[in-house]
This record gives C-alpha cells, structure tokens and sequence, in this order.
C-alpha cells in the first residue's frame, strides 16, 4: 500500500534510533543552565505577527522573506515564531517577570520556523536551546552568557571543534555614524551588488554582511568597520568584555564582521563557529538587546540572550565518529516469557510490578511460541531472560538466565525477589540465596 504523503519539505523525523541523543543533549543544557541560574520557561509556538515584525526588523530576511505567517479565523495575522527571544520577552512583559528579582534568568527548548532552502543543518522546521538574562547591562553578564555557552559545547567534547568570534556593533548614537560610512562606501561599488543588498544599502546597509553572494561578500570583505567608529562607552564595555573572558581563560577572535541576522541587537554580538558543516557553521549565536525589552512595550531594560541549533550540533557530533557523549538507551533488563493465556496474564502483572521499582521489563504480547519468545528476547537485548510456566508457578521458583553466557540462577517467583536480583546479582553468584524473607 501507498503511503499517504510524506513529510513536508525541510522537515524530519527523529527515530528512535536518534532521538535519545535529542533527549540527551537537551537534558544537558537545561541542567547545565540551572546551575548557572536559569529557569525554564515555555511559550507558545506562534505569535501575533507584529511581535516579529517590530523585534526582528523588517529589514530582515527573516521578516522579508522566511516567516510562516497566516490568518486565523477570526482574521488576525500570527506567525509560527523564527526565533525564540521575542516570544520570551513577550511572556516575561505579560506576567511581569521583570518584577522579581534582577537579573532574571530564562532558558527554553523551541523549535521554530523558517521558509528558506533547506540544506545540510539548515531545515525549515528547526530546533534552538535559547537563554535571556533580563536587567544586567555590564560586560560581567555578556562574559557570563558566553561563559555558558562555552561550557555547553565542553561538555558535548566540542572545545576544539568550535570557536568562539566576538564583535561589538556598538550603540544606536555610534551605529549611527558608522551607517554613514557604510553606505558612502558600498554606494561607490553598488554596481557590483546584488539586487537584494541594493535594496538594504537604502534600508539597513549592514545587513550586507549577511549576504552569501560572492561578489557582495569581497565587496563587504573591505568596508571600514564598526569597531573604527565605537562611542567610548561602547569601547570600554568591548575591552572590558575581553578582559572578562581573558580572567576566565575562554578563548576568542575578534571578528569585526559579525552583525547577527536581527536587527534588535546592540553592542556586545559573538558566534561560536565550526568547519565541520560548511558554509552553515554558526551552531550558537547571541548578543546584547539593550532596547528590545522597551521596543515591546516594557521599561527600559539591559539585556543578553544566546541560540544553539541542536541540529547542527548533533551534525558536528555525528561527523566526529567518536565515541558518544550520550548514554544510549537502558537495555531490557528483564524479559518474562509465559507458556500459554494463565501464565502469560501472570506475567503481566510480574512486569508491572518490576517496572514499579525502576526495571525495564518484556513479556510476550503477540502468542508467540516459547522457542519465538526466546529469539525476542536476544533481539531486545535483553540482559536476563526466563519462562513463566504452570510448574515456576507452583513452585514458587523461576530460572532466570543471563542472556550474555547463558548462566543459570534459580530465583523465588515473587517481585520482591526477582528485583534483588537483578540489581545484587553478584550476591546470587557467590551462591548467597537471599529469598528476601516473608515474600509468598
């Protein structure tokens, strides 16, 4: 039979095979983040579109070009959200987080959206691990979120394999001059850009270091750079930074080109970079947005956020062929196969009394024979095996056999029993048979 469709374009499963390794490496970051004080927080997946448009930028390819938006049937426009810091602050301005203590500190797991070409780390329906920390404008905070992000790519053995770049774009007095100077240049060579970056040379020139076109890229490769046209203030949070990460011994390059996709960020920007997925290497990218949390309609409020796609990550640790640095998952500890409908009702309830304490545990759920049963059992893994019969039930006995060199240990036929077991299995080995007191 036909299947009946398949999964939209830039989107994919994520298989059994796989997604322990999701679950994993989320785990991680939000653990991780704990300790340096984030808390979780959970918002929805789509927005009213105005969120966006007024965050994001509409100079921006997402707003332009890349955002899955729609109507609803009460006729109001709300788009599935490119990126997690706009939906986040939303949900802090509307519950009034920013009355509780300062700094506030959130993380989130979202995945999110975006019409573009898919290709290798870059799909449509994508997945970001994202933090924002809310009231601290000195450079100790912009040090202490890259400090976070750096700990989360140690802890997935990825210090080597990515690297971190900082820039600073500088406030909007600073940025001001700066635009000057960028568009006075890049209109001297506007004949060789092209048709898109014509446009943002009128609207927002910097945007035309985010240009992947070659003869647009040579041309930027040359412009003068913001760093040339900083405040003193903005200098001095720049330097004051690197002293920063320097005391904390995190390694960094200085790349003046770096701008980030959105137009809310300001000052401090940084993005730890990979060679190992080609031109799609940015796998966590973030800075400050001093003016983001008052554009929304909130109180003037100093901010810093970071994104990690998990995608590109997991392609980083996949190309590495090392060893993992997740804990596949649990083997079965137990598999109880039964002789006919008594026992195998029997069984049932052993399982669920086993699973009750932590074990992970099989029975038969397809009337298969005992010989099927057994080559079941040796598919799953299964590190210990036995048959429930009418003889093991009148007993009061079981055989439980270790699957790895076919050793047998007689076993009392109770849960209680069976578990001690199977987390002590040296002590039945040195032929200490604890039946574990008053069981029957």
């Amino acid at each position: 039979m036909a299947i009946l469709t398949k999964a939209p374009r830039g989107t994919q499963d994520v298989l059994p095979a796989q997604s322990y390794k999701w679950r994993e490496m989320e785990r991680m970051f939000m653990e991780t983040a704990q300790l340096f004080g984030f808390r979780e927080i959970r918002f929805p997946v789509f927005e009213h579109t105005e969120l966006f448009n007024r965050s994001v930028g509409d100079t921006t390819d997402v707003v332009q070009k890349e955002m899955y938006t729609f109507e609803d049937k009460g006729g109001r426009s709300l788009t599935l959200r490119p990126e997690g810091t706009a939906g986040a602050l939303r949900a802090v301005l509307e519950n009034g987080l920013l009355n509780e203590i300062l700094p506030l500190k959130v993380s989130y797991l979202a995945n999110c959206f975006r019409y573009e070409k898919p290709q290798a780390g870059r799909l449509r329906e994508f997945h970001q691990f994202g933090v924002e920390m809310l009231g601290a404008a000195d450079p100790a905070s912009d040090a202490q979120m890259i400090a976070l992000a750096r700990t989360l790519l140690d802890n997935l053995q990825l210090r080597r394999q990515v690297q971190l770049e900082i820039n600073s774009i500088g406030c909007p007095e600073c940025r001001a001059h700066y635009q000057q100077a960028l568009h006075k240049y890049l209109s001297a060579h506007s004949d060789g850009l092209c048709d898109t970056c014509k446009q943002r040379l009128e609207k927002n020139p910097m945007r035309i270091f985010d240009c992947k076109n070659l003869e647009c890229a040579t041309i930027a490769g040359n412009a003068p750079t913001i760093l040339e046209y900083l405040c003193k203030d903005c200098d001095d949070h720049f330097e004051e930074l690197q002293k920063h990460l320097k005391a904390t011994k995190i390694n960094f390059c200085v790349n003046p080109k770096i701008v980030r996709g959105l137009d809310y960020y300001t000052r401090t920007v940084f993005e730890f970079v990979s060679s190992d997925i080609g031109a799609q290497g940015t796998v966590c990218g973030g800075g400050r947005y001093d003016g983001l949390v008052e554009l929304l309609g909130g109180p003037p409020t100093p901010a810093i956020g970071f994104a990690m796609g998990l995608e590109r990550l997991l392609m980083i640790l996949e190309k590495r062929k090392r060893k993992s640095v997740f804990q596949a998952p649990k083997p079965c500890n137990l598999y109880i196969g039964s002789t006919g409908k008594l026992t195998q009702r029997r069984s049932e309830q052993l399982c669920m009394a086993l699973r009750a304490v932590g074990l992970q545990v099989e029975s038969d759920t397809m009337g298969r024979s005992v010989k099927a049963q057994m080559k079941y059992a040796n598919k799953l893994g299964a590190q210990f095996s036995c048959i429930l019969g009418e003889e093991e039930i009148a007993k009061k006995l079981i055989e439980v056999r270790r699957m790895e060199d076919g050793k047998i240990f007689e076993v009392p036929l109770t849960d209680l029993a069976i578990s001690r077991f199977l987390y002590c299995t040296h002590n039945w080995e040195d032929g200490r048979q604890d039946r574990g007191g008053d069981e029957d």
